[in-house]
């Protein structure tokens, strides 16, 4: 079994986590499924800031286990969760990282969401 290459933040792949001002709500079509005001931004290199949500302020109903995993040098193995709104699915389209590397530690017991799966309003 190879080892994994494990990467740490640096001024060529910057990764910066900090709190969100405000609320943030996470809706599937017209349904809220995520409402916190313990958001973590999580902005790395040149990509789009990504809403990291408390996992217990996700609605629990609409999260369904997936055996999908993916894997980030910077960050560690990601784990998934499809959305089911009201029969409405999207599989794999939460990630969370249940026990991240050291730089982004702060994201644990947090989910994501892909932005093309939802929509995310900030403020």
């Amino acid at each position: 079994m190879s080892q994994r290459e494990v990467l740490i933040p640096d001024a060529s792949h910057p990764i910066t986590v900090t709190a969100t001002e405000g609320r943030v709500t996470v809706f599937r079509g017209e349904r809220k499924i995520a409402d916190t005001t313990q958001a973590l931004t999580l902005a790395e290199a040149s990509y789009p800031p990504v809403q990291y949500v408390p996992l217990a302020d996700v609605d629990s109903a609409v999260l369904q286990p997936s055996d999908h995993a993916s894997y980030c040098p910077f960050k560690g193995e990601a784990s998934y969760y499809s959305l089911d709104v009201d029969g409405d699915r999207a599989d794999d389209a939460v990630w969370t990282y249940e026990a991240p590397y050291d730089a982004v530690a702060d994201i644990a017991g947090h989910v994501a969401f892909y932005p093309d799966q939802v929509r995310i309003e900030v403020g």
